[in-house]
């Protein structure tokens, strides 16, 4: 069985990234790149890695011999280094969001049409175990049609904005909060199979942090509303900010033949519910009643290599379908096209919500 060679750029976020593919028995990590020289070579020594194949410079490091870059550094960067992965002759695995543009989404796309490589958007959300479970549901329309969603991510992370002793900003404090909406509107629209045809957008402004008005990434909280081309509904609520704690990501599907959700209390597994017409059983007094689910992070049947990684067993399933694209020459679950269904909506609603709040377009990009 072939090993495929890995390079991992932004050491921060792709520690997590590092620890799974090292531990996969069909890849082997054969370079690390960060701006951190210190972070560099401790993990470079932790996973026994030469200092030859540890690099400072993307430019150096892409042309390194390598079959795949997994981009794991701030969303800003994640443009040109796909683009310069793909013309590398790489396969490319990259974090969330794709891009912050609609021009540097539109760049993402031709690179890969032109290249004919492997580009796949790391969102690992959608991996996460109930998700996957509930795709089950939906694939064998047990809901019937969707016709309303929606997700909260709320997850204040102000540390990550701003050094509160220094008072330098992090990359985040760029970032407005619906730019983010990959982990809402991923498993989403993976569960309705849909795209998003229009969105429209609103903000709460700077109650909280007044004096970071120059600075997006602190508005109070966006809120995003989303039609698909199959006629339903989506809103999202997205805060970066908001003291909420633990931090919620909340899911909701309401179907004609019934509803399911994951529950609101606890930043990991949850105990959610759902109801199935003509299978949901009525209460002791003959009423409908939900019934109760548990909404598990973790796949309890997965091998012990899944557990290497973050956010429960998401990241190796995830991984798992990066490596079967890549080995078939399939387009993975969340190829380019995919990628954008769950970044462009965002970008759309953030452009109404600082403008007039009124609806508009978003463009679908196509094979």
């Amino acid at each position: 069985m072939r090993k495929w060679k890995v390079g991992i750029v932004g050491l921060r976020r792709g520690q997590g990234f590092v620890s799974v593919f090292a531990a996969h028995p069909r890849v082997e990590v054969v370079g690390l790149c960060d701006l951190d020289a210190e972070s560099l070579s401790g993990l470079g020594a932790a996973f026994g890695l030469p200092d030859s194949t540890l690099f400072t410079g993307f430019d150096e490091f892409v042309q390194a011999p390598m079959d795949i870059v997994i981009v794991a550094t701030p969303i800003r960067c994640h443009a040109e280094q796909t683009i310069k992965s793909l013309e590398s002759g790489k396969h490319v695995l990259c974090e969330q969001t794709a891009a912050y543009t609609l021009g540097e989404c539109e760049r993402i796309v031709e690179a890969v049409k032109r290249t004919g490589l492997t580009y796949m958007m790391a969102e690992n959300y959608c991996y996460f175990h109930y998700i996957r479970q509930w795709h089950e549901l939906t694939r064998q329309g047990k809901l019937g049609a969707i016709f309303y969603a929606e997700a909260e991510y709320v997850h204040e992370i102000e540390d990550l904005l701003i050094d509160g002793a220094t008072g330098a900003y992090h990359w985040r404090h760029e970032r407005p909060p619906i730019w983010y909406c990959a982990h809402c509107l991923g498993p989403l629209l993976t569960l309705m199979e849909d795209r998003i045809v229009q969105a429209c957008g609103s903000h709460a402004g700077f109650h909280k942090h007044p004096e970071q008005r120059d600075h997006l990434g602190f508005l109070d909280a966006e809120v995003g509303l989303f039609r698909t081309r199959k006629g339903a509904l989506i809103k999202i609520l997205r805060s970066q900010v908001a003291p909420r704690y633990p931090h919620l990501i909340y899911y909701s599907l309401y179907g004609e033949r019934g509803y399911v959700e994951n529950g609101r209390f606890g930043g990991g597994d949850t105990d959610g519910q759902v109801w199935i017409e003509g299978e949901t059983p009525d209460d002791a007094n003959g009423h409908r009643a939900a019934a109760p689910m548990h909404c598990a992070l973790s796949d309890p049947d997965a091998p012990e290599e899944a557990y290497h990684g973050g956010h429960g067993t998401s990241e190796y399933y995830m991984i798992r379908d990066f490596l079967d694209a890549v080995e078939s020459g399939s387009r993975p679950p969340i190829d380019v096209m995919r990628a954008m269904d769950f970044t462009v909506p965002g970008i759309v609603a953030h452009d109404s919500a600082m403008g007039d709040g009124n609806w508009r377009d978003v463009p679908l990009f196509d094979w």
